[in-house]
This record gives structure tokens, C-alpha cells and sequence, in this order.
């Protein structure tokens, strides 16, 4: 793109021409995090009771991953809910049937392919839902210097062809904003029951991860 300044409002109409250019980078990288977030739910025709059963239930998931895991390892419980449940019958008036307990635990780990085990590790500790799977990475920075890096050099070259092209030479950085986004965690979602999982091991792929920067130029140019 090359136009004067008078192409962007509230600047000088005098001023010089520029070059204004854009470019996108795209590294693909293994995650090296996961995060899991595992669920206890249960339920009673009484509020105490299934909180109870869910307090017993949680520990001993909590026990069986800190087993698995390590006592250091990053498990904690983010969550937990008790509500009643109701229904509707067909004379429309809401009837309490029971109540629902419900307890999250989150657990973030570098050993990413060691998440099929801890799912089933839980599962069979008591666990019968999931929340949901992410994979990230630790630390990004190097990444994404990276990327920002080649999307600066496209940038670049995209101008100095531009200007090779027209006769003219580029006299000056006027700008660079980034304008790239920061890798998006790869989510995978899955529910469970102790039943589905009682017979074989969860499969659990990691997959990749990509890490997006970019940026656009502008330049000053002289003939």
C-alpha cells in the first residue's frame, strides 16, 4: 500500500509518501502443559447427604491423583456447587426431587502424556465428570519473539519490493505496531462415567499448538 499522508485523517496533507506494509508469521509447536479439569458430582433426596458423599468422594480423588502425581504436584479444588433440582410435571408446578453436589478439581501438568492415566486414575477414584482439557506451553516468550521476528522481515521485504518497484528508496521507519494474537490454548473437551472408562485406557492426543504474530510497517519514502 502507498499513498501520502493526506490518505490518513488529521495528518499534514504535505506530508510525505509512505509505504505501509503487513506481515504474518505462524510457528507450530508441541505443548508442553496440560490442565485438566476433573469433576465430582453427586446427589440425594437430601442436601446434607449428598454433600457428604461428595465431600468422601473428592477426597479420594484428591488422595489417588496426589498418589499418582506427587504431594507437590498442582492439584486444587476451584469450585464446587449444591443446588436443588426440580421438575416439571405436566400440571406445570415445579416439585424438588433431589439435590446435586458438585465439586471441580483442577490439575496442571508438564507430563502431557501421562493425561490418558490421570483421567482414568480419577475416574476410577470416584470422578464422573469433566470440566474440560487444555494444552498450552510453560513459557511462550522465545516463541513468540520468534514469530514476531519473521513477521517483522516479511514486513520489511514486502516494502523494499514495493519501493524497488515504484523507483523509490525508503528513507525512514515511520511505525510498526504488532498486531498478532498469543497462542491459543488447544482445547479438548470429553465427559466421562465410570462405566466408559472402566474398560480400557483413555486415548489422549496432545496435538500442536500455533503461535501467531504479526505486524504492519509503514515507511517513509523519497524519490
Amino acid at each position: 500500500e502507498v499513498r501520502g499522508q493526506e490518505g490518513r485523517a488529521g495528518t499534514d496533507p504535505s506530508g510525505p509518501p509512505v509505504i505501509r506494509t503487513h506481515g504474518e508469521a505462524v510457528l507450530t509447536v508441541e505443548p508442553d502443559r496440560a490442565e485438566i479439569q476433573i469433576g465430582v458430582e453427586t446427589e440425594d433426596p437430601s442436601a446434607q447427604v449428598a454433600a457428604q458423599k461428595n465431600a468422601a468422594r473428592a477426597d479420594a480423588v484428591l488422595k489417588a491423583l496426589h498418589e499418582l502425581l506427587g504431594h507437590d504436584a498442582d492439584i486444587k479444588t476451584v469450585g464446587y456447587s449444591i443446588h436443588p433440582v426440580y421438575s416439571t410435571p405436566r400440571d406445570g408446578r415445579n416439585t424438588l426431587t433431589h439435590y446435586k453436589a458438585a465439586n471441580v478439581i483442577r490439575v496442571k501438568t508438564d507430563q502431557i502424556k501421562r493425561v490418558g492415566e490421570i483421567i482414568d486414575r480419577a475416574n476410577r477414584a470416584g470422578a464422573n465428570t469433566m470440566g474440560g482439557l487444555e494444552f498450552t506451553l510453560k513459557d511462550d516468550a522465545a516463541v513468540r519473539l520468534k514469530a514476531l521476528e519473521q513477521a517483522s522481515r516479511q514486513a520489511r521485504a514486502k516494502a523494499d519490493a514495493i519501493a524497488s518497484a515504484l523507483g523509490v528508496k525508503i528513507k525512514r521507519i515511520l511505525q510498526v505496531e504488532e498486531t498478532g494474537e498469543g497462542p491459543r490454548p488447544y482445547p479438548s473437551h470429553r465427559g466421562f462415567s465410570s462405566l466408559s472408562m472402566a474398560a480400557e485406557a483413555t486415548p489422549v492426543e496432545a496435538g500442536t499448538l500455533d503461535i501467531r504474530a504479526a505486524v504492519t510497517l509503514t515507511v517513509e519514502v523519497t524519490q
